[in-house]
């Protein structure tokens, strides 16, 4: 049976709607984080497609087997350039990760370069062994016809910058020249820095990785990609370049130049995966090869390596100090009013720092070759950034305090290293994707086309309401405004507490959502002409087809419910913007209907105007049910 209508009472459910509007508008303006004037606190958060702004997609890379980071590495990578968008002193950036292997920034409301924010930042400390001429010129000196052969054609190059003790620190030079870029070392196993350090004569020794180098155990993948570079260059070429003991002297057996020529065809992916003793060896594969070669292929520290610095190529001991021996890094004023990059060594790190200054000073083991060596005939240290080499300078003395990297910085590059190195290294390799820039005025048009889709469906929604429901149709506009006040102050409570942006997604979401909400109405509505057709009052029928309703509405808004939850789950990027905001409406849609649209039909029952069938919008269904008098008399035989 229908329950009493005493049992109703709509007031309380009416008060109840009433206290959650009244909590909710003060969380609005007055909760942590609203500011400004009355106008500024009702501001919601607005994506970069609403406002403008810049988004920057970074996408791990793999040299190695192209296999995805793991979810610790890429959620470690993620926090690492969170924080180094924050100093950049950028507000309300967002940095969230998407998919297995990648990482979207977001910057709502400006616009600005984002592509160094993903650079890796491995820094090494690594002493020059070697060098020789990079340039790929078809006839090279012999490495002992002279010193160090330098872009110029000079004797010696000279350094790109230093690393010199700070100002509290031991006195050193420090060379003035700019940084430049330089190459990567290749990812093969070498022999070890005694091994690798050639004698000052000109003839071959140990200081190349032997031909065997290539033979040495290495991961299956490349040593499959090395067979396929054989098989291109030929077995005639590979023989030769692993023959190898030192660079090339094309001069003396021109007819080797023939031989190594395909070396100069192979791309950087290609020469990334050679052994490092090929790498430097080979006068076919120039600096130009090297410095495009992929991000981490100088990754592992405890491996020689070859780069390149101003068109001249080194031969790099394995990494004696790295960048997590650094406790702290600032961009500072030096003496002369150069920007610097201030390094405060760990513990530990200062140690390693002070052993390596110590051993490139004293040139332990004859390690360094004459052709490595500076002007004064010290040992230089590279200063290897990710693919870079910032500087290599000549160690003058034993460093027993905090050092600087010097060179021909402004303030916005050397607080981008300084930062770099202050946050550590990313445990993982990126590469920019995409950057996408969109203007305040392009926004501002986006957000102007949402909403006017947003107030067209709502507008054609009441429109159908009137013409359909007639009475009826002011419970639906009234939900409907409810239901959007609510969720609007939802937007902006969200959006100071946990971050929620809304963006073109999300309205679109909302949008849907207004489908859903309809769907509401016309379950009860035709539920209740449903009972007042078998033969109720309009009054005795109002609690009846709640019931019945209810229990549709529910599972119908449970079934969206479920789908926004689980497209928020297994979706990315604007994706889940949708699912978020249509969730979130479906669900204050149902606070609307329990505490709004039945208790308002409760009172609309009660008035004389809801019995006019043309005002209530149930003409047809009140003719139907006086031209059953019979019926009415006997209401138990069509309750039972």
């Amino acid at each position: 049976m229908a329950p009493p209508q005493g049992q109703m009472r709509p007031g309380r459910q009416l008060a109840v709607l009433g206290f959650i509007f009244v909590v909710l508008y003060l969380l609005v303006f007055f909760s942590g984080g609203a500011s400004g004037g009355w106008k500024d606190r009702l501001e919601p958060r607005l994506g970069l497609d609403l406002i403008g702004g810049t988004r920057l997609t970074l996408e791990a890379t793999n040299t190695v087997d192209g296999k995805p980071p793991t979810s610790a590495n890429l959620e470690e990578a993620r926090q690492i350039i969170e924080n180094r968008v924050n100093a950049y002193g950028v507000a309300e950036a967002e940095v969230v990760t998407e998919g297995n292997r990648n990482i979207v920034i977001s910057l709502p409301g400006q616009n600005r370069d984002l592509t160094n924010v993903g650079e890796a930042a491995e820094l090494r400390f690594r002493k020059v062994l070697k060098a020789t001429d990079g340039s790929g010129a078809a006839a090279a000196p012999a490495p002992s016809a002279s010193a160090t052969p330098a872009p110029s054609g000079s004797a010696t190059p000279a350094p790109s910058g230093s690393v010199t003790p700070a100002p509290s620190g031991s006195a050193a030079p420090k060379a003035t020249a700019s940084p430049s870029a330089g190459g990567q070392g290749g990812m093969a196993p070498t022999p070890s820095a005694s091994a690798a350090a050639p004698t000052p004569s000109a003839s071959p020794s140990a200081a190349a990785p032997s031909p065997s180098a290539s033979a040495e155990p290495v991961p299956q993948s490349i040593e499959q990609q090395r067979k396929a570079i054989e098989q291109k260059v030929g077995a005639a070429a590979w023989a030769a370049a692993s023959g190898l003991q030192a660079p090339a002297d094309l001069t003396a057996d021109p007819s080797l130049a023939d031989k190594l020529k395909p070396f100069g065809t192979l791309s950087p992916q290609e020469i990334a995966v050679l052994p490092v003793g090929m790498q430097f060896n080979v006068p076919t594969i120039t600096c130009q090869q090297l410095d495009n070669r992929p991000a981490a292929s100088i990754k592992d520290e405890n491996q020689q390596a070859v780069a390149c610095e101003s068109g001249a190529k080194y031969l790099l001991d394995k990494a004696k100090v790295l960048g997590t021996d650094v406790d702290d890094a600032n961009a500072v004023l030096d003496q002369t009013s150069s920007w610097v990059v201030s390094l405060n060594f760990t513990g530990k790190g200062q140690e390693k720092w002070t052993a390596l200054t110590r051993e490139a000073f004293n040139n332990e083991g004859q390690a360094c070759d004459q052709t490595a060596l500076g002007q004064d005939g010290k040992c230089r240290v590279a200063v290897v950034l990710d693919n870079e080499i910032v500087s290599s300078p000549e160690i003058q003395g034993v460093l027993t305090g905090d050092s600087q990297i010097t060179g021909s910085f402004d303030n916005k590059s050397a607080n981008a290293l300084a930062s770099q190195l202050r946050y550590g290294a990313l445990p993982v390799t990126f590469e920019p994707q995409e950057q996408q820039n969109v203007t305040a005025t392009l926004g501002d048009s986006h957000l102007k086309a949402g909403l006017l889709a947003a107030g067209i469906g709502m507008l054609l929604v009441i429109i159908y309401s009137f013409f359909y429901y007639r009475l009826l149709g002011s419970v639906i506009f009234l939900s409907l405004v409810l239901s959007a006040l609510l969720v609007f102050g939802a937007l902006v409570v969200l959006g100071r507490s946990i971050g929620f942006t809304l963006t073109l997604a999300g309205i679109a979401g909302m949008i849907v959502s207004l489908g859903v909400a309809a769907d509401s109405f016309v379950i009860y509505f035709e539920r209740l002409k449903d009972e007042i057709r078998e033969g109720r009052s309009p009054r005795s029928a109002v609690p009846r087809a709640w019931v019945r309703a209810r229990r549709t509405i529910i599972s119908a808004n449970a079934i969206t419910l479920m789908s926004a939850v689980v497209l928020y789950i297994v979706s990315v990027g604007a994706v889940k913007g949708f699912a978020f905001a249509l969730g979130l409406a479906t669900v204050l849609d149902l606070v609307v209907v329990f505490l709004f649209r039945h208790p308002i039909m409760t009172m609309f029952a009660r008035t004389r105007a809801f019995l006019s069938p043309r005002v209530s919008g149930l003409g047809r269904a009140l003719p139907a049910r006086s031209a059953e008098p019979g019926a009415a008399r006997n209401p138990r035989v069509k309750e039972a």
